[in-house]
């Protein structure tokens, strides 16, 4: 999946542009900026990369997630793709809220000026016991400290990039992480879809529609 993402003239609306794997296009509206001037969307995408987060915010789109914030654009889009977004929506929602808490988490050290594992430390327990990081029956394993520090200098050297753009110039990524098993299971669910001529009514076939 490629997304770019260009740079605008001051506050005016902003938007990235996701190519997906299927080809369909998706424009994205930016409204927020990040700590470090990256937009929003970027940080996210700088973290989770970096911290191989298969199954945040744009894993989930590369799966075929759609936020209320992306319009499409061109492309055919799959049978149920809304079905297919809702049911990736509620299945994935602890882990998003986990990719949400360790961007704004990397952003914090990357902040600060070259701080030690200790620093590290103390910031990542000041911001879980904010907002813990909780997933039923599971436990969820906070990256090391050298692991944040390396993500928050990827996320510095991306900042500076998109720093030195002038405005209409872009910043191109791929997003190469496999779409993780488990978000595969949580699409099982989704409705097939209906051959051609097929009358039938998934209400009076014990739900095998949905299956």
């Amino acid at each position: 999946m490629r997304i770019t993402f260009r740079r605008f003239p001051g506050y005016s609306s902003a938007y990235s542009v996701i190519e997906r794997d299927d080809g369909v296009v998706y424009r994205m509206t930016e409204f927020t900026r990040a700590g470090t001037g990256l937009p929003h969307d970027l940080r996210h995408f700088v973290v989770e990369r970096e911290l191989g987060i298969a199954d945040g915010i744009w894993g989930g789109i590369a799966a075929g997630m759609v936020y209320t914030s992306m319009d499409h654009v061109r492309g055919r889009r799959p049978p149920h793709s809304a079905e297919r977004s809702e049911e990736l929506q509620r299945a994935q929602r602890q882990r998003l809220m986990r990719a949400e808490l360790f961007a704004n988490l990397v952003e914090a050290i990357a902040m600060l000026d070259d701080p030690p594992a200790d620093e590290i430390r103390r910031v990542t327990r000041a911001k879980l016991s904010v907002v813990p990081v909780v997933e039923p029956g599971a436990v969820v394993a906070v990256p090391s400290p050298g692991a944040l520090a390396a993500a928050a200098r990827a996320v510095q050297a991306e900042a500076a990039r998109w720093a030195g753009l002038r405005t209409g110039e872009e910043l191109v990524y791929e997003w190469r992480l496999a779409v993780p098993a488990e978000v595969r299971r949580a699409l099982r669910g989704v409705p097939r879809q209906r051959q051609a001529g097929d009358r039938r009514d998934p209400r009076r076939t014990g739900g095998r529609g949905r299956r």
